[in-house]
């Protein structure tokens, strides 16, 4: 791992446009995941209400569906850096608002808000870095982004939890918005042409959209990262409302379990993330990609035959490593494989149809884990992910060796 790490270092060092925005990413990351745990106390104080509780999870996620399926094109056609810039801003005026807002419907409101934002924020973020850094460089930058990323979500809501038990959530809230501003001033100093190599001239919204819909039918590397993640999504989901259970009811080891677990999966994400971008290093997409979905299956079925907890977080390492490796791949995927003028409506349209997925396969996962006990959703999960490795085996192979797409690096 000290040389995926070691090159990844030296990229922070040469590529100044990408540390400003690998720094802003871990700001404005952290204050997201602090902002994320303050929401829902918050929330929970003031309703005493699960429904309340529901709905505030669901305006996180559901907005990147609309998004993805109807507002794509203006990731392509619109100034991608103006765009980031407007959505750190979007997300800083709501959490500046927050303090001052009593009513949950109204604090939904401007979670909803700050939903929209992210939606655009994360695709146009993603389309970029092809054109941020040079080819050989784009594994590297997006496992980068996506350990930081990772790195946020198991710092962030620890940090959150303990400021609103000090304090209250309004603290967090304007913290949250420091970040913000921290990140938008960040992001100011990236040239607009490091990030796209210009901006796609419109037919018409709907055409765009059907133009952004055609790309998946032209692209085997894009259908790959669809549907072969689509069955990771699902058993991302399932994994998701069944890990309590495992630690609770199966393992009998309660919050402590459960906490444990999560803390497991995150050592392997940040380890699988690091070393996914030298993976691909002078290898063959083809042959690495349907690999990757096996150590996150086996991990999954290791946890949900395990007789102890630690032997269950072992398991989850290893999970953990296989996610850390095939999400970073998969995003590599869409970036290598699509042209500028499209990448940002294809990153949109798939964290859409992937957001579904995840919401389908949490709503449905509730009934099985109640129907048949978490051991065998855990199993199910491993066996969607099997799925998930045939399903890129077959379709990578129509996915050319080296990108038929000319890169559009301005690094």
């Amino acid at each position: 791992m000290a040389a995926p790490l070691g090159r990844q270092l030296s990229l922070l060092r040469r590529q100044s446009s990408f540390r400003l925005l690998f720094l802003a990413t871990f700001g404005s990351g952290i204050g997201t995941w602090m902002a994320t745990i303050a929401l829902t106390a918050d929330i929970a104080a003031r309703t005493d209400s699960p429904w309340w509780v529901s709905g505030l999870l669901i305006v996180t996620f559901l907005p990147g569906v609309a998004v993805g399926l109807l507002a794509g094109p203006l990731i392509d056609r619109l100034s991608r850096k103006k765009l980031i810039i407007a959505s750190d801003l979007v997300r800083l005026a709501v959490f500046a608002l927050l303090p001052f807002v009593h009513q949950p419907a109204g604090i939904l409101a401007l979670a909803t808000a700050a939903g929209v934002a992210n939606s655009f924020f994360r695709p146009a973020v993603l389309a970029g870095v092809p054109n941020l850094l040079a080819e050989e460089d784009v594994a590297h930058g997006t496992s980068l982004l996506q350990v930081v990323e990772w790195t946020s979500a198991a710092v962030g809501p620890i940090l959150g939890g303990a400021v609103v038990s000090a304090a209250n959530a309004n603290a967090v809230y304007w913290i949250n918005a420091g970040t913000f501003l921290f990140s938008a001033l960040l992001l100011l100093r990236i040239p607009a042409r490091l990030l796209q190599a210009e901006q796609a001239l419109t037919q018409g919204h709907w055409r765009d959209l059907r133009d952004g819909v055609a790309v998946f039918r032209r692209s085997p590397a894009l259908r790959t990262a669809l549907f072969a993640f689509g069955f990771a999504m699902l058993a991302t989901g399932l994994n998701n409302v069944a890990e309590f259970f495992l630690a609770n009811h199966s393992l009998h080891r309660g919050a402590f379990g459960y906490g444990l677990l999560w803390t497991a999966t995150g050592i392997g994400l940040v380890a699988g993330g690091l070393v996914s971008g030298s993976l691909l290093e002078d290898r063959d997409v083809r042959a690495v990609y349907p690999v990757v979905f096996l150590p996150w299956a086996l991990g999954l079925l290791g946890a949900g035959i395990a007789p102890t907890i630690w032997v269950a977080a072992a398991a989850m390492v290893l999970s953990g490593f296989g996610n850390g490796l095939t999400f970073p791949m998969t995003v590599v995927l869409v970036q290598r494989f699509t042209p500028d003028a499209l990448r940002g409506r294809a990153f949109s349209l798939i964290i859409s149809a992937h957001y579904s997925l995840l919401g389908v396969a949490m709503v449905g996962a509730g009934a099985l884990t109640g129907a048949v006990g978490p051991r065998w959703v855990y199993a199910l999960a491993a066996a969607l992910l099997g799925l998930g490795s045939l399903t890129a085996a077959a379709l990578s192979r129509g996915v050319q060796r080296h990108p038929a797409v000319v890169h559009e690096s301005a690094a």
